[in-house]
């Protein structure tokens, strides 16, 4: 059966360390800033001396082979603004996840534990386990 996840930072951040493969049934969505925040995270990484620059080009690579559809429209943009202002959040990072969950997909993918709790007044939540099918 087909699904469509949204794939919150820290999954990705897991997909592309651990260069997992998705079923073929599922489809991958994610805010534009998603691209914005793995650059940063991972040049961040390296900066620190964290990881190797070219281990950091290698996840941004396999990021780019999920073919996650990245989306931030006007709707998008506005569901974000009102689920973080419901929330009473500083600013709307996260929000955009959990819009582009009830825009696009059937479950939001994270290990966070403060997003996922938000996002379960919204979204249903699965675990990175779960999107590939052993949780």
């Amino acid at each position: 059966m087909a699904k469509r996840f949204a794939v919150a930072l820290d999954a990705a951040l897991f997909l592309a360390e651990h260069r997992v493969t998705i079923p073929e049934e599922h489809f991958l969505v994610a805010p534009t800033l998603l691209r914005s925040q793995m650059l940063s995270h991972l040049y961040a990484a390296v900066r620190r001396g964290d990881m190797q620059k070219r281990d950091a080009e290698l996840r941004l690579d396999h990021l780019r082979k999920l073919r996650i559809r990245l989306l931030g429209d006007r709707v998008l943009q506005q569901r974000a603004w009102s689920i973080a202002s419901r929330l009473d959040w500083t600013e709307t990072y996260d929000a955009e996840y959990i819009a582009v969950t009830q825009l696009q997909a059937d479950a939001l993918v994270t290990g966070n534990v403060e997003l996922a709790a938000a996002a379960k007044a919204f979204v249903a939540v699965c675990s990175v386990e779960e999107l590939l099918g052993g949780g």
